[in-house]
């Protein structure tokens, strides 16, 4: 019997090898409770090109402080912000790596801010 944690790694696993299989730049999301983070990562899996979270100090400032990242409204601008990044660093078409997690509420908010801030995916 597989535990909650143990399932959502069980389908991170199945969509990383999909992603490895296409060679894509893959966009990928970690949450937990009080943040979120994303990554942008080479196609071979060795490199980190752009990545984001709400632990920045540019971003906790513009959050309003401690414990704020934990919300739809912190994942939209980590969103934004990879996007931004992801194309300082030449990345347009990324796979989105949802790491296991639900589309649904911050991994869905990150995804439409970083569609809106010119990622194609």
């Amino acid at each position: 019997m597989l535990n909650k944690k143990q399932q959502r790694l069980r389908r991170a696993r199945q969509t990383r090898v999909r992603i490895a299989q296409q060679g894509a730049v893959r966009l990928q999301v970690h949450r937990t409770n009080l943040h979120i983070y994303a990554n942008i990562i080479s196609p071979d899996g060795g490199r980190i090109l752009a990545s984001a979270s709400t632990l920045e100090p540019e971003v906790r400032a513009q959050l309003g402080g401690k414990g704020k990242g934990g919300n739809v409204a912190a994942a939209a601008i980590i969103g934004r912000r990879i996007a931004e990044k992801a194309k300082a660093a030449g990345v347009e078409k990324v796979a989105f790596d949802r790491s296991g997690f639900k589309y649904h509420g911050r991994v869905k908010a990150l995804a439409e801010a970083a569609r809106e801030g010119g990622l194609k995916f």
